[in-house]
């Protein structure tokens, strides 16, 4: 069973209760790591530092949900950080990809871009999948080669 970590900003507060009840429905352990209040004025990066930080802790056991006002910030931060893999998805087949052709263990979405509904069906088509060795196996092994590189 997969245990998620989620995060967000002050812009996304209301997002992040609509995908915890999709969580929650599923029966899917997660720990919330804020922003709870719309008086919190943490700037993004570091939730989206907590959140990664976790993930590693728990030996890529665990994955991420981020959500700002676009998404686009807290794949930004995400990615900084050694085997994180977060993308932007404000569609269904966006979400299927990140997960079938890029392994992505941290999906992120804004809360600006898109509504409740769309977001909650995102995140379940990204939960309900996992990455299988297939043709993308060889690209993903390549971000990882880069990854080591760059990552010192």
């Amino acid at each position: 069973m997969k245990e998620i970590v989620i995060g967000c900003d002050v812009a996304a507060i209301e997002l992040k209760k609509h995908i915890i009840e999709v969580l929650e429905a599923l029966n899917i352990k997660y720990e919330d790591v804020g922003v709870n209040s719309i008086q919190d004025e943490e700037m993004y990066p570091n939730v989206a530092e907590r959140v990664t930080r976790k993930i590693m802790e728990s030996g890529y056991e665990k994955e991420g949900i981020l959500l700002c006002g676009t998404g686009i910030g807290m794949a930004i931060v995400a990615n900084k950080f050694h085997g994180i893999y977060a993308a932007v998805c404000h569609d269904i087949f966006s979400a299927e990809r990140a997960r079938l052709s890029n392994d992505v263990n941290v999906l992120t979405m804004g809360a600006r871009v898109i509504g409740p509904e769309l977001a909650k069906k995102i995140v379940k088509e990204w939960l309900n999948l996992e990455f299988k060795p297939s043709s993308s196996t060889a690209k993903i092994e390549k971000i990882k080669e880069f990854e080591a590189l760059n990552f010192k």
